[in-house]
């Protein structure tokens, strides 16, 4: 089973490698593979280019086993919508087990995401939760996981789609946001995003405010 975790990964970080490699144990995949996307339809878009945020994604994963990059996101003109990305997945691989990878606020909000209800006929749906209180479902997303939760994650494997389960994961409270935010600040981020991708950074200037007013002109 093939795991995909899409986001902006501007940048990616530590929380993004910890989880992926949680669920990935958890669910037994064979693989997760990091699906950096182009222009995200809900949000702003990425201060850090598609180049770049691809070339970070490659020094946090080299050596990692069980980790890949996908990039056609990336190489797509237009929204980049899951469901487009999943159709072609699954074009190429009719047969295979495919597991969406989501936060739980993203699951909660599945019903803004263009033509959400398909996403279920194409992959399953693995939900990282972590501890504490969590928001809930509205009803249209909660009548698809009455329809399709498991608790047994060992079904995903049996069928190429279909179902949903909850993945615990540790909660580390870094976020790209942050990161950003202190770069731009001259501050310190040991320790929040890997070695390597922090080097990347600081060669060549990203995130920093005369960097973020020069992409914003």
């Amino acid at each position: 089973m093939i795991g995909i975790l899409g986001g902006t990964f501007d940048p990616v970080h530590i929380a993004h490698l910890r989880c992926a490699l949680e669920v990935r144990q958890a669910l037994r995949l064979a693989e997760v593979r990091f699906l950096p996307c182009r222009q995200p339809p809900h949000r702003p878009a990425p201060t850090a280019g598609p180049a770049q945020r691809l070339a970070m994604l490659r020094l946090a994963l080299e050596g990692q086993a069980g980790f890949s990059i996908d990039e056609r996101e990336l190489r797509r003109a237009g929204p980049s919508y899951m469901v487009d990305t999943l159709t072609s997945l699954r074009e190429e691989l009719p047969g295979q087990s495919l597991c969406l990878i989501l936060g739980v606020d993203a699951f909660i909000q599945l019903h803004t995401w263009h033509r959400w209800e398909r996403l279920i006929e194409l992959a399953h749906l693995a939900v990282m939760t972590r501890p504490g209180p969590e928001a809930e479902p509205g009803d249209a997303v909660a009548a698809l996981l009455r329809q399709h939760r498991v608790e047994d994650p060992r079904m995903l494997h049996d069928t190429p789609a279909g179902h949903i389960v909850f993945c615990p994961v540790t909660r580390l409270e870094i976020s790209a946001t942050r990161i950003r935010a202190l770069l731009a600040q001259d501050g310190d981020a040991h320790y929040l995003t890997p070695d390597g991708v922090l080097d990347y950074i600081r060669q060549t200037g990203l995130y920093r405010a005369a960097h973020i007013m020069e992409a914003g002109q």
